[in-house]
């Protein structure tokens, strides 16, 4: 690509900030971040994986923003991090060697499915931990995150949420960790396989950095259900934009 203007730049680092924000809280940076790479000019596959790889500077933010709420999350960090990676990479993998699309008209519905579970209330905590099932879920959620990745963030917030005993804000920050892992072994592969605009990288990255490390700290300050019931609103209008462009 040419080099990114001044004007382009800072449209990119605006979009970062607000990419970081919503993305640390809700999962869903891609509704800022992505469209900001198409209207500096990238094509749609070369802004999906610049995405993917500013996404780690996202979660470099948002993992160190959310360390109250890690506190005694260990156990979970480690069952749960070895399916995001291999989810992850399956994603990359299949983004590098298949047309992009395949997901497209399936996932408004997912979207929206998983808004709609961030209104449930929480459980009470269970004596039992979380079977096998939650770690497939993790495996499935980074496929798609690693080919597509809009709203991935959503899908993982609600599977995590829906846990026992499991709180918004705990939830979230476990989002953050198991995201940024399958993000940066996609953006590994996207690195030295795909067709990264690096000359888009520096304001976005910079933007997503800032805004992920303050994201965690506006979440503390917001009531969990007011929280709740926002990030689902916000979820089910990005489930309606998808669901426009993928089938009218």
């Amino acid at each position: 690509m040419r080099p990114v203007t001044a004007t382009g730049a800072a449209l990119l680092f605006a979009a970062g900030v607000a990419a970081g924000l919503i993305g640390s809280v809700a999962g869903l940076a891609s509704l800022f971040s992505y469209p900001a790479l198409l209207a500096v000019g990238l094509p749609a596959t070369t802004a999906n994986v610049t995405n993917t790889v500013c996404m780690l500077f996202l979660g470099a933010g948002s993992v160190s923003g959310s360390r109250p709420e890690l506190r005694g999350a260990g156990h979970q960090v480690r069952r749960w991090v070895l399916p995001a990676l291999l989810g992850g990479a399956t994603g990359a993998g299949l983004l590098l060697v298949t047309p992009e699309g395949g997901f497209e008209r399936i996932v408004p519905f997912l979207v929206a499915a998983a808004s709609v579970l961030l209104l449930v209330p929480p459980r009470p905590a269970a004596t039992r931990r979380p079977g096998a099932g939650v770690a497939l879920g993790v495996f499935g959620i980074a496929i798609y995150g690693g080919y597509f990745g809009a709203a991935a963030g959503v899908l993982m917030l609600a599977l995590l949420a829906a846990l026992p005993g499991a709180t918004l804000l705990r939830a979230n920050a476990l989002k953050n960790v198991l995201t940024w892992a399958a993000n940066a072994i996609a953006a590994v592969g996207f690195a030295v396989l795909g067709d990264v605009a690096w000359a888009a990288v520096p304001a976005l990255a910079l933007g997503l950095l800032l805004g992920g490390r303050l994201g965690p700290a506006v979440a503390r300050r917001l009531p969990g259900r007011a929280l709740r019931v926002a990030i689902a609103l916000a979820g089910i209008g990005l489930a309606v934009h998808l669901f426009v462009d993928a089938w009218m």
